[in-house]
């Protein structure tokens, strides 16, 4: 039964009409041509030397047997919403289907967009086979591609009122299309019509593979997979009769399909060496991107044969270390003039490539030779240049840090040039400095970043020993952890030398007592008779200390000053602890912690010494004799 929308064509499929139309003459000169060589996609063309606003009505029905051999076309919508008059004369719709062509930007000229797959330039094609629906769809499909010039695989075969429709997704194949309109003749006598619509992409390449599609195309893939040589072969995917008996479709263009490849290749064959992706029709690489990550074993590629139209669409996979590359029968291999510059983009962008197209290269230039990633040497947490110097400052700075911490820095005077200047800086913060923690250093704080005044900036500066010991006075009283401090000389000369000091104290005292700092110190020195130090520049750096910093600090035991660091022992215990002390290389006093530690274990107590020191947990004072 035909409806109004088959009907309104009739002459659109029977091609049994009487002979008082076939003896009806179109008016003026030119026949008017209904068939779809007078619409193609191709470039405007107008007839030559004719008035461009003419209207001519042409003919509403005129069919020749001799007409047999040319393909109906639809200059309708799909749906027969409405119905363009033939005018021989006039100017062709500048809307022309050569919009449609690809590399026009991709959508994304004038009035396109870029919508993610909605996006797929409108290359897709509607083919339309007018009472389509009574047709056995294998001999329809077969009688298409025994006579069309292009080899075609349909896509998404339907049947919509009565008639049948199917996609493909370029101009060449569907212009081949309507050129066999009409010659194929039913067992009726009906001559079989072919329509063409361009069209956005079928929803169907736009939702996600159902679960047993995923498992067709996942068993499907094994059968072109080479265990031996770690390769698939995806050439041509979308034809596989696999996958076409299945009515499945496989564009990798499209999000959903190459996604549901990726997956695959992740879960099972993560290891994959060479991938051959040819004759896919491929012209962006987005969802090629995910395997960069995915693959990283992946040393052969093939996209030969496919539509990418710059070496742009490269970018997006130029994280594989690719040694092998094939791009033939690409646009993009055009824009190169000459041999030498196409090898040296494509080197630019994979440089280990070794052979392209099937030819070799010369062997790259390359620095990064190694595959394993980089491992940064362990961090050393201290530099000092010297054993004279390391002995020198951790000497300096024992004595310094327990004057400083006993209460009375007023010893400290002793330590100081008498020109000597300090200065205090703190992190800049937007909070109110009486509700920071560290309220009491801003008010004296030198942060350049904040104070712009040069007269301040001088003000802050502490000048002479006397005002620089009397200002430590007025600091917090504080313990510092010994065990944490990292020392690394920046400068050393015979009459100076320069070195920071950074690590972890807390405060003693006041309202913020029991408060964990982070610091870091400048001492500028000069020497001062023996291996004695004597400071002519302090500028000290304090902020609040991290999580870590505080899960770490005061761990490993602080030394105590003694005035007898050796108290009475056992004889047995007196040896015990002279041959640790030499083993471990610890002094006296250390040693004897140790051992007392672990309750005069010789042998537990070199375990706990061997595995603090791997730590890094001992520190350097410990062993200082």
């Amino acid at each position: 039964m035909s409806t109004a929308e088959d009907s309104r064509y009739y002459n659109d499929h029977d091609d049994r009409v009487g002979p008082k139309f076939r003896n009806r003459k179109g008016r003026g000169p030119f026949r008017a041509p209904l068939y779809s060589d007078q619409v193609t996609v191709g470039p405007r063309s107008r007839p030559r030397g004719g008035p461009r606003g003419g209207r001519v009505p042409g003919p509403r029905a005129r069919f020749d047997d001799g007409d047999g051999d040319v393909a109906m076309s639809d200059s309708s919508s799909q749906d027969g919403s409405s119905q363009h008059r033939f005018n021989p004369y006039g100017r062709q719709n500048r809307r022309t289907d050569d919009r449609f062509e690809r590399g026009r930007g991709g959508g994304r000229g004038r009035g396109g967009n870029n919508r993610g797959d909605a996006a797929i330039h409108n290359t897709w094609f509607k083919m339309s086979i007018p009472h389509g629906k009574k047709y056995d769809k294998d001999w329809l499909i077969r009688g298409l591609q025994n006579i069309c010039s292009v080899p075609f695989t349909p896509v998404h075969f339907h049947t919509e009122g009565n008639r049948a429709q199917f996609f493909v997704d370029d101009s060449t194949t569907a212009n081949a299309l309507t050129r066999v309109s009409r010659k194929i003749t039913d067992k009726e006598g009906y001559k079989v019509t072919v329509l063409m619509n361009p069209c956005p992409p079928p929803a169907c390449l736009l939702s996600e593979l159902k679960s047993a599609d995923l498992e067709h195309l996942k068993q499907c893939m094994a059968k072109r997979f080479d265990g031996s040589q770690q390769a698939l072969d995806l050439n041509n995917i979308r034809i596989d009769p696999d996958l076409v008996s299945q009515n499945i479709d496989v564009t990798l263009n499209t999000k959903n399909s190459m996604r549901a490849v990726n997956k695959i290749i992740q879960e099972n064959i993560p290891e994959l060496v060479c991938l051959n992706l040819s004759n896919n029709k491929l012209f962006r690489l987005d969802y090629l991107s995910e395997l960069v990550s995915k693959v990283p074993h992946l040393k052969i590629l093939n996209l030969s044969h496919n539509e990418l139209k710059t070496d742009r669409e490269l970018d997006k996979i130029k994280g594989l270390k690719l040694v092998e590359l094939w791009l033939e029968r690409n646009p993009l291999c055009d824009y190169f003039k000459d041999q030498a510059t196409y090898v040296s983009a494509m080197r630019e962008k994979f440089p280990r490539l070794l052979k392209l197209d099937g030819q070799d290269l010369p062997p790259p230039i390359v620095f990064d030779v190694e595959d394993t990633p980089a491992v940064l040497p362990p961090c050393k947490l201290s530099y000092y240049g010297s054993e004279e110097i390391k002995n020198a400052i951790l000497a300096f700075l024992q004595q310094y840090y327990s004057v400083y911490d006993s209460g009375d820095r007023q010893p400290l005077l002793d330590a100081y040039h008498d020109g000597a200047i300090f200065s205090l800086t703190v992190p800049f913060t937007m909070v109110n400095p009486s509700r920071c923690s560290l309220g009491e250093y801003h008010k004296d704080t030198r942060n350049l970043k904040k104070i712009k005044d040069p007269t301040t900036r001088f003000r802050l500066l502490k000048h002479t020993r006397l005002n620089v010991v009397a200002f430590l006075n007025e600091l917090p009283k504080t313990q510092h952890d010994i065990a944490s401090l990292n020392v690394d000389v920046n400068t050393f000369t015979n009459t100076l030398l320069s070195f920071t000091v950074s690590g972890v104290f807390k405060e003693v005292e006041g309202k913020s007592r029991d408060s964990f700092r982070a610091f870091s110190r400048v001492f500028i020195t000069v020497p001062a008779g023996g291996t004695s130090l004597c400071i002519v520049n302090d500028e000290l750096f304090v902020r609040n200390a991290t999580t870590e910093e505080i899960r770490q600090a005061f761990v490993a035991p602080a030394p105590t000053p003694s005035s007898s660091p050796v108290p009475t022992l056992s004889a047995p215990q007196q040896e015990m602890l002279n041959n640790f002390s030499q083993k471990s290389g610890m002094n006296l006093e250390w040693s004897q912690k140790c051992l007392q530690d672990n309750e005069w274990d010789y042998i537990r107590a070199g375990q706990v010494f061997t595995d603090l020191k791997a730590q890094g947990k001992i520190p350097d004072v410990a062993f200082i004799k």
